[in-house]
């Protein structure tokens, strides 16, 4: 039969383990433990990240969960009161929502029918101006240009000229490019020419009329019209020329009446 192992003894008489001092095994793995907080491997680290991260996530949805939400302690009564007062509350802006509209509509449709006003009323003004003789006109027409001969024009034959150029349409009329002739036009006699409204013409008398070329171009060569009556009255030269364009330069100056009277 073997002998039995000799144990040896520790140097305090106590006998030694057979498989090493516990306490130094202790020591190893607390300085294990020491130097894993200390020198943590990339492995410890990416774990320790992923570990904050699911903690902040769990923290946060506790959070959510945990909010408290306005309408949940609320019966059945009274959250259909609220559906009615919202339904009322919308049914109201609705309403404010279409008088504004309408309102909007009708201001759109008043200004439109205020610019179309303005822009006939302007238009309006614009030719009783020319017809009044207030501002220049432009337009096509006839230049008719009476040389006298051995005897003076007659008042009358200017007159008749002017008459007819009326009747024929003429929109605007000025004599020698400074008097212009409107309905309340005077004509006189004066010695070496004619007055009209107090301006004085003489011979060359240049007649220009805005209007249709060839229908004023007609009314002046109407048989005894006015071109004969210049010829034959006064051995007058005469030149007319229809013109695609004209110039009546010569303006009145607006008077305030001082009998007439808008009813």
């Amino acid at each position: 039969m073997p002998d039995d192992p000799v144990v040896p003894e520790t140097p305090d008489g106590a006998a030694a383990s057979p498989f090493g001092d516990p306490r130094s095994a202790d020591e190893a793995a607390r300085q294990r433990l020491r130097e894993a907080f200390l020198r943590p491997s990339r492995g410890q680290l990416i774990v320790g990240v992923l570990l904050a991260v699911l903690g902040f996530a769990a923290i946060t949805q506790v959070r959510t969960n945990t909010t408290d939400n306005t309408y949940a302690g609320y019966r059945e009564q009274d959250l259909v009161d609220v559906l009615s007062g919202l339904s009322d509350t919308s049914q109201r802006a609705q309403t404010q929502i279409n008088q504004l509209e309408a309102s909007r509509r009708r201001l759109e449709q008043n200004r439109q029918a205020q610019s179309a006003a303005l822009e006939a009323a302007q238009k309006q003004a614009e030719e009783l101006s020319i017809l009044a003789g207030w501002v220049p006109a432009t337009g096509p027409g006839i230049r008719l240009t009476v040389t006298e001969g051995p005897r003076p024009v007659d008042v009358n034959s200017v007159l008749d000229t002017i008459e007819e150029l009326r009747s024929a349409g003429a929109e605007a009329m000025q004599v020698n490019g400074k008097v212009r002739i409107v309905a309340q036009s005077a004509i006189e006699p004066a010695p070496g020419g004619l007055t009209i409204d107090g301006t004085l013409v003489t011979s060359p008398y240049v007649f220009d009329a805005i209007g249709d070329p060839h229908t004023l171009s007609g009314a002046l060569e109407l048989v005894d019209g006015p071109i004969a009556q210049f010829k034959n009255d006064a051995g007058a030269t005469v030149d007319l020329q229809s013109l695609d364009s004209l110039d009546i330069t010569a303006v009145r100056q607006p008077t305030t009446p001082q009998y007439a009277q808008a009813p």
